[in-house]
């Protein structure tokens, strides 16, 4: 089967490793795939299967550009270079590159309320126009069923398990909280600060956050609620391939005080490092992790959670997390796609 998958970026953002880590699984199990993406300065973030073909159309950035006619510059640039013809199967896994594209399958890893028209235009169109819908979890397909009266099939995300399972944790940051994915509100950043600021004895690092998007106003909030709390939380930016599974399995918890998601692909790698995770006290992780993490709603209970999965840890909770971890493999996740690609055609 010769099959597209399409993203936005070559950076680590979720959606982007889930690409990359599908791609690779199905070209494995004996198809034809290329990924297609927009590329700012290279290539993607880490080293892909040689039996991945990569399409990285350019795409440099224009100064002064405004989120809106930046999401509208990467739909056209994308449709442009786009060949469709080539494909039997265009799996788009996100707004843009749904919109690029006239007929594609899409994944909705999760939803999101934008007040940026062309946003708002984008996200709506990629979840209408599509002709067939997958979700990583039941949580997120209920939201579409209920908002647009459309049926997706879930197929749960992998997690490289053995990449964090195996990482020798690294001693760089002494005792510390970590959080994976920048300083942007759908992550929680300020409410994580903000429960940080309750502790004391240990560091918070906090790594990624690469987006197209402009956080700018966030981030200074941000800034001015760490001064006002006088905490200095260390903030790497994005984090090299292969650094992040020891920093990762270096944590002494791993904090994921996300607002909206789709799976929780990152908390997941922390399992499979062994590392204790407080989530949001969120249905769809509720669904994905169970009793395996510990949950908080906001500031305060956030750091109760954190301060208690770093005092009590629980070897049983880490066993099972590490468990559930390695259930969930990009094999199983690319065999269930060749299955719904196949559905479709017959």
């Amino acid at each position: 089967m010769r099959i597209a998958l399409l993203t936005y970026s070559t950076r680590p953002r979720g959606g982007v490793v889930h690409t990359l880590s599908l791609a690779e699984a199905l070209a494995e199990i004996g198809h034809d795939v290329t990924v297609w993406t927009l590329g700012r300065g290279g290539g993607f973030f880490r080293p892909v299967d040689p039996r991945v073909r990569l399409a990285v159309v350019p795409f440099p950035d224009v100064p002064g550009e405004g989120v809106g006619p930046r999401i509208l510059r990467s739909i056209q640039v994308l449709r442009t270079a786009f060949t469709p013809g080539s494909y039997d199967v265009v799996h788009a896994q996100d707004c843009i590159s749904a919109n690029a594209v006239d007929r594609c399958v899409r994944t909705i890893h999760h939803l999101d309320q934008f007040t940026t028209p062309e946003l708002a235009q984008c996200h709506e169109k990629a979840i209408v126009r599509p002709y067939a819908h997958l979700c990583v979890s039941d949580a997120v397909a209920r939201e579409v069923r209920d908002g647009w009266g459309l049926s997706p099939t879930v197929i749960p995300n992998g997690v490289a398990y053995s990449r964090f399972a195996d990482a020798v944790p690294s001693t760089s940051h002494g005792r510390y909280v970590l959080a994976v994915g920048g300083i942007e509100p759908r992550k929680g950043s300020i409410d994580l600060l903000s429960a940080y600021g309750k502790l004391s004895g240990l560091k918070l690092v906090i790594a990624g956050g690469e987006t197209l998007f402009d956080y700018r106003s966030y981030r200074a909030a941000w800034d001015e609620r760490a001064a006002s709390l006088g905490v200095a939380p260390v903030v790497l930016g994005p984090v090299d391939h292969d650094e992040l599974p020891g920093l990762v399995a270096g944590a002494a918890v791993f904090a994921f005080p996300s607002t909206k998601e789709g799976f929780g692909l990152a908390a997941m790698e922390a399992l499979a490092a062994g590392v204790p995770v407080v989530v949001r006290d969120l249905p769809v992780l509720r669904e994905v992790f169970g009793s395996t993490v510990t949950y908080g709603t906001d500031p305060d209970s956030l750091a109760v959670a954190l301060r208690d999965a770093i005092d009590n840890p629980s070897p049983a909770r880490v066993a099972a997390g590490r468990e559930l971890a390695a259930a969930h493999t990009w094999r199983a996740a690319a065999l269930r796609h060749v299955a719904f690609y196949r559905s479709l055609s017959g």
